[in-house]
């Protein structure tokens, strides 16, 4: 039987060159802990796909948003939930497809690869959260 989950995880991002490469580091370190430590199983599609939604989020967090971002992981109903704060209050809003467009496709990447995701705004700024389920048996098919 596996530990209970690890304790939920708080990174600031201040946007310093190299940010959103620590972000994803953080995400692996946090999900490889999960695994060695608390027995948790954790995909290697779950390890790849968390490390793109964190690396699209605090872009997007980091591109709009003035001021510092928050990243924080956590585990939830077998899911690894990831939560990115930043200071704008302006939610996102996937735009339709369009192939001709290049650049700005982070949010639909987001969505199409989450089992879970909410946007809502705080006092200050908003928070965007995503989850992915930990394992996915190939037997349920894409997605789990």
């Amino acid at each position: 039987m596996p530990d209970a989950a690890p304790a939920e995880v708080t990174v600031a991002l201040d946007g310093a060159d190299g940010c959103i490469a620590d972000a994803r580091g953080q995400v692996l370190e946090f999900l490889t802990r999960a695994q060695s430590e608390h027995g948790l199983p954790v995909s290697a599609r779950t390890m790849d796909l968390a490390q793109l939604v964190v690396s699209e989020l605090v872009t997007n967090a980091l591109k709009y948003a003035p001021g510092p971002a928050l990243l924080q992981l956590g585990i939830v109903d077998g899911m690894v939930e990831i939560a990115v704060w930043d200071t704008d209050p302006v939610l996102p809003l996937a735009r339709a497809a369009d192939v001709g467009r290049v650049g700005q496709h982070g949010l639909e990447i987001v969505l199409a690869v989450v089992q879970g995701f909410q946007a809502h705004r705080e006092p200050v700024g908003k928070r965007i959260t995503a989850r992915l389920a930990l394992f996915d048996d190939p037997l349920l098919g894409f997605g789990g």
